[in-house]
C-alpha cells in the first residue's frame, strides 16, 4: 500500500444497523412530542475510493465518506422538510423543529401525506446486494494501469488516454415512518471504465467502456475493459458525415436504455398530474409496436434496481409494465397517485429493474437484418421534449450498407417522435448489458430523420 494512504473500503461503516435504527426511532419520537400528526424520516450513511490512472501516472486518488438524515413533518395535511448531517440528539431535535416549523407555514395540500399502513413493507428480504471490496488503494491503480495499457498494446493507433479508472463504494441507510413501518438495507457498487482517443490531429476519435456491478467478483476484467474502448476508438477512424436522409435507425443497447429511460419519464406520476407528458391517457393503450414487452422485477439478486419497498415505504412487486405494446400501469408514489386518482405502484423514488423482453437477435445479426441504415453508438445533447414527444438528439455511429458497417459516422443529428418510434420498434436484440437498472438490448426502429451535409 502507498504510504499515508488508509485501505478504506475495509474500514467498513462507522455506525451499526442497529444505531440508524435508534436515530430513526429518535427522530420520530421528537416529531411526536412536537406535535406532529405523522413523521417519516431516512437516515443514510455512504463511503468510496476511487483511483484514476492517465498515461501510466497516477492522475486522481479520491475518498468519500458522508452521512445523513432527512426528515419530512406532516401537520395534518401541511408538510415541512429539513435535513442535517448531524447525528447528535441535539441536532435531531433542531431538525426536526425546523420541519415543523416550515409545515405550520406551509398551504394545506389534501393529497399530502403517508402511504396507506396496508400497502407498506412488513418485512425486508435479503437481495444480495452488499458486496464489499476489500480494495486497497495500491491494487485500484494497479487495476487501472493494467485497464490502460491493455487498450494502449490493442494498436499503436490508440496515441492518448483520457484515464482509467477503478472505484468502489457502499453504503447503508434506514427509513422510518410514525405509521409503524422501518426498513433499510445495505448496498455496494463497483465500477472499471476507460477513456482513449485514437489517431492525431483532425483525425482523433475518442471513445470509452466500462463495467458496473454490485459485486467486484461480477465485473469484467480491466483489461478486457480497456481493449474493448481501444477497439470503438479505432473503428471510429476515418469518421464522416453522410447526406441528410430517412433510415432505419439501430441503437446500441447502452444507448437504448435511454429510450426506455425517455418512457418511464413520460409515464411517471409527476408528468402525467402536471399534465406534462406525450403519453397523458396512455393506460391500456397501445404505446409501443406490439414485439415491445417491459416487465418490472424489484427482487433481483445483485440488481442496482432491486428494493423490497420504495421511498414511502411501500412494498415493491413484479409487474408487466407493457404487454405486447399496450400500457399496463404508470410508475405512481403514493403522492402522485392521489394527485391521478389512483393507487400508488410502489415506485417513488423511481423504477426497479425495468427488463426489455429481446428477441433472438444478436447485435451482427440485428445490423444484417437492418441492411442500410444507421447504427448510433453516441447520443449528444438533450433534444427530448416531453410535452410533445419531439426528439431530436445528435449523434454518432455507423452506417451500413448491405447487412454491414461500411465506416463511421460523426456530426449528424437524428430527429423523429418518441410516440411514434415507439411504435415503430421492428427488433430488440439479446445484447442487453447487466451493468445497470434498466435491461435492455439494442433497438431497430422502422425510420428516422438524419440530418447530415
Amino acid at each position: 500500500m502507498l504510504p499515508g494512504l488508509p485501505l478504506m473500503s475495509a474500514q467498513g461503516f462507522s455506525f451499526s444497523p442497529d444505531r440508524l435504527h435508534e436515530i430513526a426511532a429518535d427522530v420520530l419520537k421528537f416529531a411526536k412530542k412536537r406535535g406532529a400528526t405523522a413523521c417519516e424520516t431516512d437516515v443514510s450513511e455512504g463511503f468510496g475510493q476511487s483511483a484514476t490512472v492517465r498515461k501510466g501516472e497516477v492522475d486522481t486518488i479520491e475518498y468519500n465518506r458522508d452521512k445523513g438524515i432527512g426528515v419530512t413533518i406532516y401537520v395534518g395535511q401541511q408538510r415541512g422538510h429539513a435535513s442535517t448531517s448531524d447525528f447528535s440528539k441535539a441536532a435531531l431535535k433542531a431538525t426536526v423543529e425546523a420541519a415543523v416549523s416550515i409545515a405550520r407555514f406551509t398551504a394545506p395540500d389534501p393529497c399530502a401525506g403517508l402511504a396507506d399502513p396496508e400497502l407498506m413493507a412488513k418485512d425486508c428480504p435479503d437481495l444480495d446486494l452488499h458486496h464489499p471490496w476489500q480494495l486497497s488503494v495500491e491494487d485500484a491503480i494497479t487495476a487501472a494501469r493494467e485497464c490502460e495499457e491493455a487498450a494502449f498494446a490493442v494498436s499503436p493507433k490508440i496515441t492518448n488516454s483520457e484515464g482509467a479508472s477503478v472505484s468502489t463504494q457502499q453504503s447503508h441507510f434506514v427509513s422510518a415512518n410514525s405509521a409503524g413501518f422501518i426498513g433499510g438495507y445495505a448496498s455496494s457498487r463497483h465500477s472499471i471504465s476507460c477513456s482513449v482517443i485514437a489517431g492525431e490531429g483532425d483525425a482523433m476519435q475518442r471513445e470509452y467502456w466500462y463495467d458496473s456491478r454490485r459485486d467486484a467478483a461480477d465485473l469484467m476484467a480491466s483489461d478486457l475493459v480497456g481493449r474493448r474502448a481501444a477497439e470503438r476508438a479505432l473503428a471510429r477512424l476515418g469518421a464522416r458525415k453522410i447526406k441528410t436522409c430517412e433510415a432505419p435507425v439501430l441503437f446500441e443497447a447502452p444507448l437504448a436504455v435511454a429510450l426506455v429511460g425517455n418512457f418511464v419519464h413520460a409515464v411517471s406520476g409527476g408528468s402525467l398530474y402536471r399534465k406534462s407528458s406525450f403519453l397523458l391517457d396512455s393506460l391500456g393503450q397501445p404505446v409501443f409496436s406490439p414485439i415491445v414487452n417491459i416487465s418490472e422485477r424489484p427482487h433481483v439478486p445483485k440488481g442496482f434496481g432491486s428494493s423490497p419497498f420504495d421511498s414511502d415505504g411501500v412494498a415493491t412487486r413484479d409487474r408487466e409494465v407493457v404487454s405486447d405494446g399496450v400500457l399496463q400501469g404508470y410508475f405512481l408514489s403514493t403522492y402522485s397517485a392521489r394527485k391521478l386518482g389512483l393507487q400508488t405502484t410502489g415506485n417513488a423514488g423511481g423504477s426497479h429493474n425495468l427488463i426489455v423482453g429481446a428477441g433472438d437477435m444478436d447485435f451482427p445479426a440485428l445490423v444484417k437484418h437492418m441492411d442500410r441504415g444507421l447504427v448510433v453508438t453516441e447520443l449528444l445533447g438533450h433534444g427530448v421534449n416531453y410535452v410533445t414527444g419531439d426528439y431530436s438528439r445528435g449523434a454518432a455511429g455507423y452506417w451500413v450498407e448491405k447487412g454491414k458497417i461500411k465506416h463511421a459516422v460523426e456530426e449528424i443529428t437524428i430527429a423523429g417522435n418518441l410516440r411514434d418510434m415507439f411504435r415503430s420498434i421492428v427488433a430488440i436484440g439479446n445484447d442487453a448489458l447487466p451493468r445497470g437498472a434498466k435491461h435492455c438490448g439494442s433497438v431497430l426502429i422502422e425510420r428516422m430523420k438524419i440530418a447530415g451535409r
